[in-house]
């Protein structure tokens, strides 16, 4: 019994307090990341789930996820699952190649089976949210493409491994491949497909 309302007590905390207005706001932050990467935003809600790296995945998962959507999450405790068909509907699954959103904690490995879409239905891809130690310091890269005005600089810290040959990779997809959320902490940083990310020296 302990174990059972243990597991109840963690699908039920950690929610938005006001759902509509905070899962509104943070739906416009998004778009506003999405619109312009490479530059940083902040969640402001006091949200955090079990298994999820920090308030801004846990606000992303209420945002976004629904009971059409399956999550893939590394390393996910059985309280995530409870968390998410609570407060969102959507369910767990153990197999990448089936999520609609991926979440990886700091020091993840990006699955390499998340579905990339289709020609015809590129919007059939995944989106990856990654957790990062923080922005501002770390590896440097050069930023280009849709809704960058010439070329911007972005510095990372925390990255998963080989994740620069990894945006190569995925750009060169492009209508296909996955775009990708960068969190720490509270904040954020979109990357979408259609962003070039190189890295830089300077």
């Amino acid at each position: 019994m302990p174990q059972t309302m243990s597991l109840l007590d963690a699908s039920l905390d950690g929610g938005f307090g006001q759902p509509v207005f905070e899962a509104q706001a943070a739906f416009r932050l998004l778009m506003d990341a999405m619109a312009r990467p490479g530059s940083r935003h902040r969640v402001d809600a006091d949200v955090a789930a079990p298994g999820l790296s920090g308030p801004a995945q846990a606000t992303l998962a209420l945002t976004l996820c629904d009971a059409d959507t399956p999550v893939w999450c590394d390393d996910a405790p059985p309280a995530l699952g409870a968390w998410l068909a609570f407060h969102t509907g959507a369910s767990l699954t153990a197999a990448p190649g089936e999520a609609a959103f991926a979440f990886v904690g700091l020091g993840g490995a990006v699955p390499d089976d998340l579905p990339l879409g289709s020609q015809d239905y590129p919007d059939r891809s995944a989106t990856l949210v990654i957790e990062v130690r923080g922005f501002g310091e770390g590896e440097r890269f050069r930023l280009a493409g849709p809704g960058i005005d010439g070329s911007c600089d972005l510095a990372v810290d925390g990255l998963p491994e080989d994740f620069a040959a990894f945006r190569a990779a995925n750009r060169a997809l492009f209508p296909r491949g996955l775009d990708v959320v960068l969190t720490a902490g509270r904040e954020i940083v979109a990357l979408p497909r259609s962003t070039h990310f190189i890295p830089s020296e300077g």
